[in-house]
This record gives C-alpha cells, structure tokens and sequence, in this order.
C-alpha cells in the first residue's frame, strides 16, 4: 500500500509542484451551534465557530488512543459489517478483505437488488446475516442459494439493514450507502458500539448535530473512508490539542473544470443532452451515478466542507476547497505554525478505506507505487463561486446549521435524482431547486436549531425531498427546462 505523506513548505521548486491558491471562502452568516454540541465545545481550540473533533484526532484522548493501538502490532482481526456490498464502496472494501484475510472477516453483509452478485459474496465471504433491499427477494435469494453456503439469517427491506448494523459479531461498520438512507442504519451501529469506516458522507451532513454527541455517548470510532477526509484524517496523527489552523479540500473540478462559466451556460441553454451526458462522467475517479453528477455540479465538494467540520472540528472559515485536476493530493492540513501536510496516492478509493479498516496501523498492500517524476507537475486554482453555486450553498447551510444542512443534502439528492431520469430538467436547476428549497424550510418553520433530535432531521429531510419533486412537476407540465 502506498501512502506518501509529505510536508508542503510554502517554497517548493516550480520545475516539480505549482501550489499557488487563494481559495475562496463565502462571506455568511456565522453559525449555530445547537445545545446538543455544548458539551463538545468546553475543550476546543480559541477559534470562531470550532468544535471538537468527531474523528479521533487532536486530542488528548484521541493521541492516547492512537499510540495504544499502534503499539498494539498490525496482527488484529476485525469482524465486519458492509452496508451496500454489491456497490462501489462494497465491493472494494470486499477487494480488501480477500487481500488480508488474516485480518478482517465478514461477518453481515447489506445489499440491493444486485443478488447475482450478492450470491457469489456469500458463497466467498459467508457472511452470518445478510440482507435485501426487497422482502420479496428474500425467498429468491433463497432459491439461488440452494445447494450452497446459506447464512445463519436473511432479512429484507429497511429492518433487514438495522439487523446488519446491529450485527454483536461485528465491531466495525462499512457504512456504503449512498445517501440519507444510510443515516438511520449508521445510528444504529453506533448505538451498538461498532466503530465506523464512514463512506456515507451524509450521515454526518444531514445528522451531525445528532451523530457527533453519540459517537462521544458510546466511546465509538468515526473514521473517514471517502479519499478527502481521509487525507486529512491521516495528515492529522500526531498533531497535537490546538496544533491544526485549517483543513484544505482538495477536488477535481468535475466534468466542467475546463469550461469558463460562460461556456457552461451556454452549453446548458443550447444543448442540455450533452451537458447532461458529460455531467454524469467523472474525468478521475470511477464512482457512483450519484456521486459524479455531484462532482460536476461540485455540491460533492460543497458537502465534503460540512463533513469536515464534524469529523475534525474545524470552523467554516477555516475549511477551504481548491482545485487540483490531477487528484494525486488529496487533501491537506495548515498547522499553526504555518506548515502544510498533504496526503499523497492515486486515485483509488481503496486507500482511504484501507486506512479507514486498518488505522492506527499500516498493512502491505500489493497497489501500484506513487511515482512524483512519473507526474511531473501538481495544479492548485481557486474553483469559481459563480459556476459552482453549490459550494455556497453548502457553506451557508453549514453555517445556519441545525436541520438546514438535512434540507440542503435532501434537496440536493431529489434534484440530482431527478435530473439524471432526464425527464427535461436543467442542470443549473439543481442549486437552484436547493437554494429554494432552504428559503422554503425557514419560511414554513422547518429550521430548527434548538433541540434538535433524529425525527427533526428525517422530518426536514422529507419535506425538502416533497418541495423538490413538487417543484419539478409544476415545472415541467410542458417538457421545457424548468428554471434556466
């Protein structure tokens, strides 16, 4: 396995790194802190609007942790529990488990309606409880297991995912749900004190203000599995209390990074079919429908800066996003004293989640090495507030906090679900639908910042799912683009 962690000084040779960026950071209201994160902020840095890490990083008891397991040896065995085994984040987290057997075991495994392949994961892995989208496919997996292995139990629809999490063989928890729909499973786990390999950014998007005083409730592990978080989760060992300034995001840029913002407008008014053909294609990385129309629209980003306030504390004006086309860093970390530390790979969503199964530890994995010179040069540029309005969106949700962050990620799902069944929506609808969407929520009471439980979130999340489908179907009686 191939982690190159490096120190970026602010001088670097120009033959070799270009890393010049003043990234942008929307002027918006300051946030809200809800009650429940009180007890989360007696301890944390001076900074304006900083909390206490949700990951284990950066404090007393995070260091203590770490240095306990690390000195533990890579020998450990972890059983674990998959959500979405049949998809992207399943199946490599599956990659891994084959590659080192010796250290992980599935014990439960969460799938769609994919059961050709769930079939041969149980027949390899077999799993003691697996589960279905559909109950009616319970007994067809049943049939096509006939003959081979069969797990101790087989479960169906929303139950049959908490029966995963709730697995007592398991000790960690593969959260690779797309989606909200991985906000409930993920809460369950953590109440039964399983550790969380995080892949489902939206657990901590639209239920950070629930989540992050459980994970402290039951002494559990939220550890980032997507490639940006995990970055600065790596680049933050050894830091020490108070020692972290700023998090850096780094991001592709998306189907359009090439385009000026006048390209791209142009480009949605005179042919929408192409700009939806190149929006669901990501130029770097091989991930989910969802997720890449999500990189063109760069609310992925957007969503990622929200995320990390959570997992690592930090205050929105100190969370920037800077484009780097070529994916190789993936994120970094400022430290007070002005030094810069980056995590360097491929793109191969298998790393992060390696260091997600794995940490504190460092297995030998058979991937291919980074090579700088092979590279010859890293790209940093400020992304373009005007193309990408998603990214303020996020910005001001994050600030608003409470369940303004549960509508904007609900809006955003509805509206990227919609346009991709290519049904006449314009792709400029999309932040547009979320930005009405938020003006909605505060005008009909939904924005609730005091005690703010899981049934506010989920009841937020479903009426701006509702706001969004209606707005759609009002605006599309006549087959045009609904807004641009």
């Amino acid at each position: 396995m191939t982690y190159l962690l490096i120190t970026l000084l602010l001088l670097i040779t120009p033959t070799t790194l270009t890393f010049k960026y003043r990234a942008h950071r929307p002027t918006l209201p300051n946030q809200i802190s809800t009650p429940l994160m009180t007890k989360r902020l007696h301890s944390t840095p001076p900074n304006k609007n900083w909390v206490n890490p949700c990951a284990p990083v950066s404090t007393p008891d995070s260091l203590t942790l770490t240095l306990q397991k690390s000195l533990q040896g890579s020998t450990f065995k972890k059983n674990l529990s998959i959500l979405g085994s049949t998809g992207s984040i399943g199946t490599q987290t599956l990659d891994i488990v084959r590659a080192k057997p010796d250290n992980f075991k599935v014990t439960s495994l969460s799938a769609g309606r994919n059961l050709d392949l769930l079939v041969e994961q149980i027949v390899e892995f077999q799993p003691d409880i697996v589960s279905v989208m559909d109950v009616e496919d319970i007994k067809k997996l049943e049939g096509m297991l006939k003959g081979k292995f069969k797990p101790s139990k087989i479960v169906g629809g929303p139950s049959g995912i908490i029966e995963v999490s709730r697995d007592p063989s398991s000790d960690t928890l593969v959260t690779g749900i797309v989606g909200s729909a991985g906000l409930q499973p993920t809460v369950e786990g953590i109440k039964h004190g399983k550790d969380i390999a995080l892949a489902n950014k939206e657990t901590l998007i639209a239920g950070g203000p629930v989540v992050v005083p459980m994970v402290e409730e039951y002494g559990v592990n939220m550890l980032p599995a997507d490639s940006e978080h995990s970055a600065v989760f790596q680049s933050l060992q050894g830091c020490p209390p108070g020692g972290l300034s700023k998090v850096i995001l780094t991001a592709s840029g998306g189907a359009f990074r090439d385009f000026s913002k006048e390209e791209l407008f142009d480009l949605c008014e005179s042919d929408p079919s192409a700009v939806l053909a190149k929006a669901t294609t990501h130029p770097n990385w091989d991930m989910g429908a969802k997720i890449t129309l999500d990189s063109a629209t760069m609310c992925n980003k957007g969503l990622e800066v929200i995320e990390a306030h959570y997992l690592f504390g930090a205050g929105y004006d100190d969370i920037d996003v800077v484009v780097h086309p070529q994916s190789i860093v993936h994120s970094m970390v400022e430290m007070r004293d002005t030094s810069v530390v980056a995590q360097l790979g491929w793109a191969d969503m298998r790393l992060p989640l390696v260091y997600a199964l794995s940490w504190p530890h460092r297995l030998e994995m058979d991937y291919r090495r980074l090579n700088l010179a092979e590279i010859g040069s890293l790209t940093f540029k400020e992304p373009d507030q005007g193309k990408y309005p998603c990214i303020g969106l996020c910005y001001e949700a994050g600030r608003a906090g409470g369940t303004m962050t549960s509508v904007l990620n609900a809006a955003n799902e509805m509206a990227n679900e919609i346009y991709r069944k290519d049904v006449g929506m314009g792709f400029l609808d999309i932040p547009r639908l979320i930005e009405g969407a938020m003006e909605g929520a505060r005008e009909q009471g939904l924005y609730k910042t005091v005690g703010v439980e899981l049934n506010d979130i989920l009841e937020s999340d479903q009426w701006a799912r509702d706001w969004v489908g209606r707005k759609v179907e009002e605006g599309l009686g006549g087959k045009k683009i609904l807004l641009v």
